[in-house]
């Protein structure tokens, strides 16, 4: 089916937060009909309001809401959509979710099933890579036949478990002694059962000190792919990604384009079509090995649309309705200027990181020139223990890195939300910390320099969040009556002239 820009379609997004917002825009800037899913607690959610329409699909708990492909694919049929976009998490990268919604003569905004399942399990990707001529890390798959401790003996400590399925760092333990493999074994495969309903695991050569460096994938039914410059990824907490840069300030240009260029060989291998991105890990001494594959859109991906100016969610929908996706690989490569993204959490970071679950009360964000922020919340939206707690992203553009992290920076210290606990100040840290400064950090920068970018400068408390509780303790702010929240807003600008 050819794409028409006058030819509008109903595309459901089967997600929920800030991917299903940001989704919806290019959904309505392409001049479509955007159309929301959405369980019990999320009735109200802004993602709901922001949708030209807006279907119920059940409880709050996911697997009777947004993991029900049963009742996803219904309710499809019953807004008589003529697509699908399934963001990222949830059924992003579920093969039978695609299959099923391309058998209900639905079109799926994504890479075909078969190429999913082939890049989907990592030591299916591990093979494809291998045959595509890309280097990967050493490692073993923990069948019968194979004695796991020999298997990590021969590949040399520090070995990492790795889960076949999934991702996120479940079913995943870094071992660097025989004592602990055994039951680091049997744990990584409990928690790859219960996060992905397969125990499968297997043994990987431990990187040391590596960066984790993905590159992004565009490609059409007609052959045409599309690499574009590299993002780093390394600011992790527990195989989490926080903060994600472009370009990276570890790797040269060179090197750059050969990890495009293997990314490529990669996915054409695979057969792989729409958006897509290829991780690596990159030692201390530059060499390269292929991490895996993410068969959908990152969360980071505004980072690159960002210093390339390519709508890369447009370019998915047009591609799946059947259009030619044509660039010049050379402007690709031509870099402009630097961009830096923040995840905002909804967790408590001096509490573990735990969930920080409720209402916003209070919700304020930067507005400055060159920041983007990508958001699935306002005043009043209710964070849900249900669901992945990310609230936000906050997106800063530079004409070099250093200009990007100073803007990054000024807007997180005037980004607000009250009550609800979030990782604004934590990255804050993360931003002014000279190493980070310097681009002096790996993966291993969070567990290196914890205690300290824990640390919360009085200076640097929310002055609105002070300016809420000196209100509430004098009983002001019962009732939500519109005065008070001017009020509130009025005492907020009025401490922020006085800081400034």
């Amino acid at each position: 089916m050819a794409f028409s820009g006058c030819n509008k379609k109903r595309i459901l997004v089967a997600n929920r937060g800030e991917i299903a917002i940001r989704i919806m825009r290019s959904i309505r800037e392409l001049g479509h009909t955007a159309i929301a899913v959405y369980s019990d607690i999320d009735k109200f959610a802004p993602h709901v309001s922001f949708a030209d329409e807006a279907y119920y699909i059940g409880d709050n708990e996911a697997l009777k809401s947004y993991l029900n492909i049963d009742r996803i694919i219904e309710t499809a049929k019953k807004a008589k959509v003529d697509a699908i976009h399934p963001g990222y998490g949830f059924l992003a990268e579920n093969p039978l979710f695609a299959e099923n919604v391309q058998s209900s003569n639905i079109i799926w905004i994504g890479p075909t099933p078969k190429a999913m399942f082939k890049v989907g399990d990592k030591i299916r990707a591990r093979s494809l890579a291998e045959a595509s001529g890309v280097p990967v890390v050493p490692g073993k798959l923990l069948n019968n036949n194979i004695d796991p401790l020999l298997a990590a003996a021969e590949l040399g400590y520090p070995v990492l478990i790795k889960a076949s399925a999934g991702g996120g760092g479940k079913g995943m333990r870094i071992v660097r002694d025989e004592a602990e493999l055994l039951n680091s074994i049997n744990l990584a495969k409990k928690e790859a059962n219960a996060s992905f309903a397969d125990p499968t695991v297997y043994l990987e050569k431990y990187i040391e000190e590596p960066h984790h460096i993905e590159i992004q994938i565009l490609a059409d039914q007609f052959g045409n792919y599309y690499y574009f410059p590299e993002r780093e990824c390394s600011l992790q907490r527990r195989y989490q990604k926080i903060v994600e840069e472009s370009p990276s300030s570890f790797i040269d240009r060179d090197k750059a384009k050969t990890l495009g260029l293997s990314a490529v060989n990669l996915m054409k291998k695979a057969g792989y079509t729409s958006a897509g991105t290829v991780e690596f890990l990159v030692d201390k001494n530059r060499n390269f090995y292929f991490l895996e594959v993410n068969a959908r859109i990152q969360v980071e991906h505004p980072i690159t649309e960002e210093i390339t100016g390519v709508d890369l969610v447009s370019n998915q929908i047009k591609q799946a309705f059947g259009e030619k996706i044509i660039f010049y690989q050379e402007i690709l490569n031509n870099i402009k200027g630097h961009s830096i993204e923040a995840r905002i959490y909804a967790e408590d970071s001096e509490n573990n990181f735990i969930p920080s679950v409720g209402k916003i009360e209070f919700y304020k964000e930067p507005s400055l020139l060159n920041v983007r922020i990508d958001s699935g919340a306002t005043k009043g939206t209710e964070i849900p223990i249900y669901y992945d707690p990310i609230i936000s992203k906050v997106v800063a553009k530079g004409e070099d890195r250093s200009q990007s992290l100073n803007k990054l920076y000024l807007a997180l210290s005037n980004y607000h939300i009250y009550p609800i606990k979030t990782t604004v100040a934590f990255i804050m840290n993360i931003v002014k910390h000279p190493k980070f400064r310097d681009g002096v950090y790996d993966t291993n920068f969070i567990n290196k320099h914890f205690n300290e970018l824990l640390q919360v400068q009085e200076d640097e408390i929310p002055l609105a969040i002070a300016c809420y509780h000196f209100l509430s303790s004098q009983g002001v702010m019962t009732g939500g009556d519109l005065t008070h929240e001017k009020l509130l807003l009025n005492c907020w600008e009025s401490l922020q002239g006085f800081r400034g």
